[in-house]
């Protein structure tokens, strides 16, 4: 059976922050449940995208035939970080915070599927199971860590 323990735990991620964006897209103005529910997202992107980096893109960028793949996720988390870097300095009582959050959330949304549709499969038949338990492992490891380190650190082109 192959350990694809790996592509189980980001694909967990993507279903609370599916469901963490819905939940924003039917809140308000600047109302409490707004910022608290984009703070968590906000942390959770942060360092689900980081951890991501450092375990599964890290060994793709790696491997010729998995290259593109994971510099086109790169990219698109460099997009998606500085949007939510645009979005906490947006007033969230504008229309302009709604706008701009709802062009991120197509965005993340197109940015995910793709992951699970495409790379996911890819990478899964191209990496034997030790190299995918082992990014497992990694992953396990950095995504708390991660976490700690969004606390202090916005997104956007402040994080190089």
């Amino acid at each position: 059976m192959a350990d694809d323990r790996i592509f189980a735990e980001l694909k967990r991620d993507h279903d609370r922050q599916r469901k963490l964006l819905d939940a924003i897209a039917e809140t308000s103005g600047d109302s409490e449940e707004r910022r608290t529910l984009f703070e968590e997202l906000r942390l959770e992107l942060q360092a689900h995208a980081a951890a991501e980096e450092e375990s599964l893109y890290a060994t793709m960028l790696a491997d010729p035939d998995l290259r593109d793949d994971a510099r086109h996720s790169v990219s698109e988390h460099k997009e998606v970080d500085d949007m939510l870097g645009e979005l906490v300095e947006m007033e969230m009582s504008s229309s302009g915070w709604l706008t701009r959050f709802k062009t991120m959330r197509d965005r993340y949304l197109h940015h995910i599927d793709e992951e699970e549709e495409e790379m996911f499969p890819a990478a899964s038949k191209d990496l034997d199971d030790a190299t995918k338990a082992k990014l497992a492992a990694i992953f396990e490891k950095r995504k708390p860590k991660e976490l700690a380190r969004a606390e202090d650190e916005m997104p956007g082109d402040a994080r190089e």
